[in-house]
């Protein structure tokens, strides 16, 4: 099985090497240290030389946020099954409601691995809707006096220098083949 694993790593490593990411955006992520669903600090220090995917949800969320995640933990297994090593991160939009108990709770209903994947809190309203409109060029609203948030549905692959070099639909037909090659384009270089 060990050896089965090592051919197959050397398959996918050879068949990314020379290849780009089209349309890369190389966005950079700002620094951060919030607070994950085990109540610990988790931040970009924590990421550094890893490839990860980030979305933005919250556990209150009427619509978008369960199938979100739940597409989450699908790439999850698959990037998984094919011998990928990423790391999944989810901020809250909601942090007010959103404390790492609930974040925990939420996240078990998917079937998640836990070890690989942080949600994250910690911050103000504010701080999350900066954070989300200068790091990922998303929109982050919530309206006074509402219950959900506004906010994307993408998710962004970030590589190993903390950049952001593209972003999917993470909602409805997700290309999860695309995201799958352009990790293994990212885990080549």
């Amino acid at each position: 099985m060990r050896k089965m694993m090592m051919v197959l790593m050397v398959v996918l490593f050879v068949s990314a090497c020379g290849k780009e990411i089209p349309d890369a955006k190389n966005w950079p992520v700002a620094s951060f240290t919030f607070t994950d669903q085990n109540n610990q600090p988790f931040g970009l220090n924590d990421l550094k030389g890893k490839v990860w995917v980030a979305n933005f949800i919250f556990t209150r969320c009427a619509d978008v946020c369960p199938p979100m995640t739940a597409n989450m933990a699908k790439l999850q297994r698959m990037a998984e099954k094919e011998g990928l090593q990423v790391e999944f991160v989810s901020f809250s939009v909601d942090p007010e409601n959103d404390h790492s108990e609930q974040l925990k709770a939420y996240i078990e209903k998917f079937h998640a691995d836990t070890r690989h994947w942080h949600l994250l809190t910690g911050y103000t309203q504010k701080d999350i809707e900066t954070f989300a409109q200068k790091n990922f060029k998303a929109i982050v609203q919530k309206p006074e006096g509402q219950s959900q948030v506004i906010h994307g549905t993408d998710f962004y692959l970030v590589d190993q220098h903390g950049t952001i070099v593209q972003y999917y639909n993470g909602w409805e037909n997700v290309p999860y083949k695309q995201i799958l090659e352009h990790i293994k384009i990212l885990q080549s270089s």
